[in-house]
């Protein structure tokens, strides 16, 4: 395994393996050689065995050039330095071609006139690809000019402005299935019964001793009733989770222990005891939390009655002074 060709068949192998698994085996962005370590070990296996193939052929060349007669090997030589010489020959005369010179033997169809101090100066043509690739600048900029200066299409302020647009879009689908990038401000509440079983799962392993297993409150706070600590609703119930009750006397935080998600989940969960009635209830704490959310919405409801109940009276009076 000596030619440049072997070495360009392993590369070239390598690549397109690599490329060919993952294209095969991944399912969605992430490679399948994340999802599927042990496919390292394949891939590794692949190569190496069509290292050895190639090990093999070069290996069973050299003994069959051992049993060629002398002038047999001569015209064997012959044909490898003829196969070399015009290896990637296609190549090599395209990139000559580019350069557009000459050979030294026609370089007198090109001598200039005036030479000096026996220094003679070449007419030399630039050479192809500098010519075309000025023309093809010659035409991107009439095109740029017409689009943008002429039928005045959208300017750089507008273009940044759609692609950070398109950007936010896309970062907002990405949260959707990123659960471990929630945060208080970000948390909602979880109603997917995977979620739930997992949050009762951490319920039952971490609060259960403090809240009992129905959420009628022992150590800590009954979880049943509308009265809080620190607040209801899922936002304040996470980051007490989170950062943990009243200094001193409440709830260790727990964000060491959970992932955002989990805590998230077994939020949701303990949320879920709202409205149930215990076994052992234990008495109220804190405050009753109304949802201000929930509490604009019934104010909301109840200016539009109010609204209709004086558009009614409105109309009654009118009804009477028409009669009257």
């Amino acid at each position: 395994m000596r030619s440049t060709a072997s070495y360009i068949r392993i590369i070239g192998f390598a690549i397109l393996g690599y490329l060919f698994l993952n294209w095969v085996g991944s399912t969605g962005e992430t490679s399948i050689f994340i999802e599927q370590p042990w496919l390292w070990a394949l891939y590794g296996f692949l190569i190496l065995f069509h290292i050895a193939v190639e090990v093999s052929v070069a290996g069973l060349e050299g003994v069959l050039y051992r049993t060629l007669k002398p002038e047999e090997k001569a015209t064997y030589d012959e044909r490898v330095e003829l196969a070399k010489a015009n290896q990637f020959k296609w190549i090599k005369d395209k990139y000559q071609a580019s350069l557009g010179s000459k050979a030294m033997e026609e370089e007198h169809e090109i001598i200039l006139d005036h030479d000096y101090d026996g220094i003679r100066e070449l007419d030399n043509d630039l050479p192809p690809w500098w010519k075309y690739s000025f023309y093809a600048t010659i035409i991107f900029a009439v095109i740029y000019l017409v689009r943008f200066e002429v039928l005045q299409d959208y300017n750089q302020d507008e273009e940044y402005e759609a692609a950070v647009a398109e950007a936010k879009i896309q970062i907002e689908e990405w949260k959707k299935t990123a659960k471990n990038l929630v945060d208080v401000n970000t948390v909602t509440l979880l109603t997917d019964a995977s979620d739930i079983a997992a949050g009762k799962t951490i319920f039952t392993a971490n609060c259960v001793a403090c809240h009992k297993a129905d959420g009628g409150g022992g150590i800590g706070p009954n979880l049943t009733d509308e009265f809080w600590i620190l607040g209801g609703g899922i936002k304040n119930v996470f980051s007490t989770i989170s950062e943990g009750g009243r200094d001193g006397k409440g709830m260790v935080s727990w964000k060491n222990d959970l992932k955002p998600v989990e805590m998230a989940q077994v939020a949701s969960y303990l949320l879920s005891f709202q409205g149930t009635t215990a076994a052992e209830p234990k008495a109220a704490e804190g405050e009753r939390w109304v949802d201000p959310e929930a509490a604009e919405a019934n104010d909301a409801s109840d200016e539009t009655i109010q609204e209709i109940s004086e558009t009614i009276v409105d109309t009654t009076a009118v009804k009477t002074l028409i009669n009257n």
